[in-house]
C-alpha cells in the first residue's frame, strides 16, 4: 500500500467552523467538504450533484467567498469560515433573493437551488452593475435541468435593480 493509499484510510481529526458553530469531526482525509458538511455536521442544504466541481450544487461560501464544496478535502478548510445555505437563513439578501426566485419562478425541482442562491447572492454582491448577459456569464458554473435559466436570471436582475450598492462589500 502506497503512502497515499494509507493516509485516506486512516481517519482524522477535522474541526470546522460551519454557520459559526464550530464542529469536530473524524473523517478519512480524502473526505471533501461537501460530505463533511452533509454527514458530520447534518446540514444537508448543501447538494452534491456532478462531484466534479461542475454542476455548483455543493456550492457553499468560504470567508465568504463561493466555492465548490466537493472538490477539495475538508481538513483544508480548517481555521476558515464556512456558510452554507442553512447559514444564510437570516441574511437579507438571501431572503430578497428566494422572494425574486418564487416571483420569477426559477424554482422548480430544487435541486440546484442552494448552490444557485449562494452564486446569485455572490454576483448581487459582488457585481452590482451587473446586466443580463453578466449574469448569465457568472451563473455558467452552476446547472439547472428544469427551469431553462430564464427565471433564475431574471430573479437575479430584479434584485440586483433594487438592493443598494451601497451594500457592496
Amino acid at each position: 500500500m502506497t503512502d497515499h493509499a494509507q493516509d485516506d484510510a486512516q481517519s482524522i481529526t477535522v474541526r470546522l467552523n460551519v454557520n459559526e458553530v464550530e464542529y469536530e469531526i473524524a473523517c478519512q482525509a480524502r473526505t471533501h467538504l461537501g460530505d463533511a458538511i452533509r454527514k458530520s455536521c447534518d446540514l444537508t442544504g448543501t447538494h452534491l450533484g456532478c462531484e466534479q466541481g461542475v454542476c455548483g450544487a455543493c456550492t457553499v461560501l468560504v470567508d465568504d467567498k463561493p466555492i465548490r464544496s466537493c472538490l477539495q478535502s475538508a481538513r483544508r478548510f480548517e481555521h476558515k469560515a464556512i456558510r452554507t445555505i442553512e447559514g444564510l437563513a437570516d441574511d437579507e439578501l438571501t431572503f430578497k433573493l428566494k422572494a425574486a426566485f418564487r416571483k420569477n419562478h426559477a424554482l422548480q425541482c430544487g435541486y440546484c437551488t442552494p448552490g444557485m442562491l449562494i452564486t446569485a447572492r455572490d454576483i448581487v454582491m459582488r457585481l452590482p452593475q451587473a446586466d443580463e448577459d453578466r449574469v448569465r456569464e457568472e451563473l455558467s458554473g452552476n446547472l439547472c435541468r428544469c427551469t431553462g435559466y430564464a427565471g433564475i436570471v431574471a430573479a437575479i436582475v430584479e434584485v440586483l435593480k433594487l438592493w443598494p450598492a451601497t451594500r457592496v462589500r
